[in-house]
Formats: structure tokens, sequence, C-alpha cells
């Protein structure tokens, strides 16, 4: 009698992305649809989460404020009772509301560090049990350019990626022994629906610095499969290099007009 031996199906790969409803996070989970995890999708708006799933193959909303003190553990709660695994975490959402120190006070940095900041980082504490256990896996914090060279009324912005980027850059020598890979992304000026950059696009001297959420995606798959950090565009990589050998010169173009657009709305807290 012939022996008929069934292939045993590849485990299904699980993505939790936040900030999932719009722009970055939206294009992130399309990618890593596409490229075979179910993606489980986090945001405040519960209707974009509902549309998106529908069109992904496998996807499942859950609707969370991030900042809310019982979020991490729910999340965690339904990630472990849904799947029992998680196999990628893209800390992704975020947001920046323009101002200079002296008009927001100590209010408008804690304003950006509990949701650019604290909301990954309690995040991350809930679910590393549960990569550790199913690693190897990945661990994917999506900072800013803004985290390495700080612009005039975006301090509160700026300090809370420089805190992400030193945590991430702790984490991934804490949690490389236990298969857990931290990878860090540092977008540049992104169009999307928070930040359209009309000012930084209708210039052609400018327009060059501006990337698309799709491609901040490839680079959040990228850090995903082992790359340690990607700037977005790639030329952006050479701004910290820059600091160091020339800090006058960079202060003075990222001080200057030309980099701090006056017309693009605050962001929306994806």
């Amino acid at each position: 009698m012939r022996r008929i031996c069934a292939k045993m199906a590849p485990m299904l790969r699980i993505a939790l992305v936040t900030g999932a409803s719009s722009g970055i996070g939206a294009a992130t989970a399309r990618r890593l649809s596409r490229d075979g995890f179910h993606v489980i999708l986090v945001a405040r708006r519960e209707d974009r989460l509902a549309q998106l799933a529908g069109e992904l193959v496998g996807a499942t909303a859950l609707p969370a404020d991030l900042v809310a003190d019982d979020t991490p553990a729910r999340v965690c709660d339904a990630v472990r009772a849904q799947h029992g695994r998680l196999d990628l975490l893209v800390n992704n959402a975020g947001a920046g509301w323009r101002g200079r120190f002296a008009e927001g006070g100590y209010a408008g940095v804690k304003r950006h560090m509990d949701l650019n900041f604290a909301a990954p980082v309690r995040l991350t504490e809930a679910l590393l049990p549960l990569l550790r256990a199913s690693a190897p896996s990945a661990i994917v914090n999506v900072a800013s350019v803004a985290g390495r060279i700080a612009r005039p009324n975006s301090g509160a912005y700026s300090a809370s990626k420089f805190a992400l980027i030193g945590f991430s850059d702790a984490l991934a020598l804490e949690e490389r022994a236990h298969g857990v890979h931290v990878g860090l992304v540092l977008p540049g000026f992104v169009a999307t629906e928070g930040f359209p950059q009309r000012e930084l696009v209708d210039r052609v001297f400018t327009r060059w610095i501006v990337s698309t959420p799709d491609k901040v995606a490839d680079a959040i798959a990228d850090a995903a499969a082992g790359k340690a950090e990607r700037y977005v565009p790639r030329a952006y990589a050479a701004i910290p290099a820059l600091r160091v050998l020339a800090p006058r010169l960079v202060a003075r173009a990222s001080g200057g007009k030309a980099f701090t657009p006056t017309t693009a709305g605050d962001a929306a807290a994806e």
C-alpha cells in the first residue's frame, strides 16, 4: 500500500502593529500581510481598523487607547487567548504637536512622552514574555530622525523619540540572548494624513527628503528580518555623523525655515 505523507503546514506568524488605522501603520499592516503574517491591528479608531481588517487576509482588529492604564494587559490577554504566540511587535503609534517649550511647558513634554515613549515601553513589557516564548521573534520600534537631531517648535517630540531610541538600543543588547531581535526605524519627513508635508513637497529643493508610508513599511519589514537600524530615506543616515563633524552647520540648517514647515497640521495620535 502506498503511504501518503502529508506536508506539515508552516506555522502561522503573528504580528501586532500599533497605530494601524492610517499612514505608516496601515501600510505596514498591508506589507506584513503580503509577507504571510496574520496581523493584529491596534489603534483607537475602530471603524478604520475594521475596514482595514476586511481588506487583509486573516487580520483582526483590536481597538485600544495605548495610553490607557489597562491597555497593555488587555492587549496581551487578547493575543495570548487568540493566538498563544507573537512573532513580531511593531511599536509604530505616535503623534507630534508643535510648540516651543516656553509655551507648552512640561505638559507638552508629558503629552508626547505618554504616547511616543511610555506607551511602547508599557506594551513591550506586557508582550515580552510572549515574544521570548515565541523566539526567534522581533520588536521594531518606529522612532524618528528627530530622535537624533532636534528642531525648533518640536523639542518635546524629539525628546520622546530620543528616549525611544535609547530604550531600543539597550533592549536590543538585553534581549539578544533570548532570541528577540530589536530593530529601529527612523523616518524623516513622511507624507501622511497627520503630516501632509505640502510645504516640503511643493519646493524642488526639499521635495526629495519627503518619503512615503510604503517606503517606511519596507524599512520596518527589513528591521523585522534582522536589520538593526534603518533610516527613511536612506540618505538621512548621514545626519548623525554630520551632527558630530559639523554641529554648527547642522544646527543652522535644522533651525532654518526650509526644514521647519509652518502649515502642516499637527499629527493626530494614530
